[in-house]
């Protein structure tokens, strides 16, 4: 009779074990049922018949997944190695295990694919300045197709764009001859308002001769307080103006008088 009620409890026990199960609050359950899928259950306590019923747990978090780098040539003929990562997360349990065998395998071959296709549809200038259009436009693409395995690509962002090294070294020389260029107009620039100043004081000396006696004086006073060994002093033409005029009546009076 002892023996009985042992064999008894250890059946139960066993019974226990393999029809309870417990899942946690970002996982699914997806049961079949002698081959037959039935919904999904969870999370918490659920309980299976033993032998007849199988379960295969999935789970929902965010997952991310990094797509190894990949060899494109770009529109314009420039091999580089672009890798990605991908944001995903299931959104229908059933699918994605009945849809596709593995859906972690189906996705990054079909982000490889994907990845390697419209980063050869773009330009190198495209790739490396639009990043954000070319980020969508993967999305976009892996949204679509993985939508029947019951899978929602929330983001896919562009890691890192590997470039060879003379490409680089043309980059570079590029970019130093832009700025070289920028520097050689903003000089031309200045050079040209400074000329358009000067012009523009010139007209005004040119109205008050007054002016350009203050800006002598200033010169002078300017002059006066460096620590120069020597300070040479400009006379303005103006102050001869009456010696000359004088010299030239008094040429005009001797050749009347003669």
């Amino acid at each position: 009779m002892l023996y009985t009620a042992i064999l008894i409890i250890i059946l139960v026990i066993l019974f226990l074990s393999a029809a309870i199960r417990v899942l946690n609050e970002y996982e699914r359950a997806v049961i079949f049922r002698l081959g037959r899928v039935l919904r999904s259950k969870g999370p918490g306590l659920i309980i299976l018949i033993p032998v007849i019923d199988k379960m295969v747990r999935v789970s929902l978090r965010l997952v991310a997944m990094d797509v190894d780098p990949q060899d494109v040539i770009t529109r314009d003929n420039v091999s580089v190695k672009v890798n990605a990562v991908i944001y995903f997360r299931v959104i229908d349990p059933n699918k994605a295990i009945i849809e596709v065998e593995n859906y972690n395998y189906a996705m990054a071959q079909l982000a490889q694919t994907t990845l390697r296709s419209v980063c050869g549809q773009a330009e190198l200038d495209e790739l490396l300045a639009e990043r954000e259009k070319i980020n969508d436009e993967l999305q976009e693409i892996l949204d679509t197709h993985t939508d029947p395995w019951g899978i929602k690509v929330a983001t896919v962002e562009l890691k890192h764009i590997d470039l060879p090294q003379e490409m680089q070294r043309a980059m570079a020389r590029q970019a130093e001859a832009e700025r070289e260029r920028r520097a050689k107009v903003i000089n031309a620039e200045g050079e040209y308002q400074a000329a358009a100043k000067l012009a523009e004081a010139s007209g005004i000396i040119e109205k008050h001769p007054v002016a350009l006696q203050l800006r002598y004086l200033q010169t002078v006073n300017e002059m006066s307080t460096e620590s120069n060994s020597t300070t040479i002093f400009p006379i303005p033409i103006d102050l001869f103006r009456p010696l000359i005029k004088l010299y030239d009546q008094e040429e005009n009076d001797s050749q009347t008088s003669s």
